[in-house]
């Protein structure tokens, strides 16, 4: 069954706050990995094998270049699920 968007974006808020030590509530669906939440390549690749495993779903390399914001990574997750 899949998640729920806030499901999914608390569970994804604490992936990004133990890689990065954000804030959970400063991961909001329109964040930008990179512009709002200064995030790296190499912290993203940690935060989506942690998300691969959190939420079950497999998310390819190219299509993580697509996923822009926190909000983009979300609804991927929910597609993947359902």
């Amino acid at each position: 069954m899949a998640s729920s968007t806030d499901d999914v974006l608390a569970g994804m808020a604490e992936l990004i706050h133990d890689e990065t030590g954000i804030a959970t509530d400063a991961v909001a669906l329109d964040k930008s990995f990179t512009d709002d939440l200064d995030i790296d390549s190499i912290s993203m690749m940690t935060i989506i094998v942690n998300v691969e495993d959190k939420f079950d779903v497999k998310i390819p390399d190219e299509a993580v270049k697509d996923l822009k914001t926190v909000g983009d990574a979300v609804s991927y997750i929910i597609k993947a699920q359902g």
